[in-house]
């Protein structure tokens, strides 16, 4: 499975990055603006934070959906097991923990910067006859949408008293337009190939791995796959160490059409109730 590393300075970067999208549904971004002292102080800040108690006061809200989400409160769409993770969503309106620093804010807001620049080459390089099927440009769908989702998660050691066959992070389809995964602290993250085989994917510190989700492929009729993933459970040494990793989910307006069927608002509340997010009287 030929993921691509596309060097984002490289003249042909905005079109070998949409390419790795169309064909594997994930590209892994080398030389972009973010810098790694930047990501390596929030993941301190938040390593600090899901180790205290103090987490506790931040309980998410079932209906805005912001906050802490304590471990096994996730199970992937299709799955009864919940992920052996623990996470805490970050929305430019939601509540943002005081024990954290700005830096959390800084990356947010770099990271939707870059997003609205790949989302205008996912936008130049597709065809017109694809590209007719979006309500509104691409890159303008997520301008002042309220669920862009920075996502903190924590995966702790494992203890041998996990539930048979649970694992980090089940395999999945991810919601949204694209996702832009900051490299993880640790190895994990495998990518189904359509033959049903897996393929690690090598993320070196500082890496931002990009993927499409469930709502592009909606809205381009298919054109760019939704690619299932999913984390893996560490082994020997491994399992004594917790992972890190912090996804920026990219939304649509709620009012944006992403097909005749749905709205981004509507598609998103289905999949929040199949994931077990939110309740069916929500």
């Amino acid at each position: 499975m030929n993921v691509r590393k596309v060097n984002y300075k490289q003249s042909d970067a905005q079109y070998e990055f949409t390419r790795s999208l169309k064909q594997t549904g994930f590209s892994i971004l080398t030389n972009h603006p973010i810098k790694k002292d930047l990501i390596d102080n929030v993941y301190m800040d938040w390593k600090t934070f899901f180790n205290s108690s103090l987490k506790d006061k931040y309980l998410f809200d079932p209906i805005k959906q912001d906050g802490y989400f304590p471990f096994l409160t996730e199970n992937a769409k299709g799955h009864s097991l919940k992920d052996l993770k623990e996470f805490y969503h970050i929305y430019p309106w939601g509540r943002y923990p005081i024990e954290i620093s700005d830096a959390t804010k800084v990356l947010y807001n770099q990271l939707l910067e870059l997003t609205s620049t790949l989302l205008g080459w996912i936008q130049e390089e597709t065809p017109e006859e694809v590209k007719s099927n979006f309500s509104v440009p691409l890159n303008e769908m997520i301008v002042d949408s309220k669920t862009n989702l920075l996502r903190i998660i924590h995966y702790p050691p494992l203890n041998g008293n996990e539930e048979n066959g649970a694992i980090r992070g089940a395999a999945h389809e991810d919601i949204n337009l694209i996702t832009v995964l900051v490299a993880g602290t640790q190895p994990g993250l495998q990518v189904k190939d359509t033959n049903g085989s897996w393929h690690d994917i090598s993320c070196d510190p500082g890496c931002l791995a990009i993927n499409t989700g469930d709502m592009l492929q909606e809205a381009s009729a298919g054109y760019f796959p939704s690619t299932t993933h999913q984390i893996i459970n560490p082994r020997n040494s491994m399992e004594n160490i917790s992972r890190f990793s912090m996804p920026l989910f990219l939304h649509p307006r709620d009012s944006i059409k992403l097909s005749e069927k749905y709205t981004a608002r509507e598609y998103l509340d289905e999949r929040l109730k199949e994931i077990g997010l939110k309740g069916s009287a929500s």
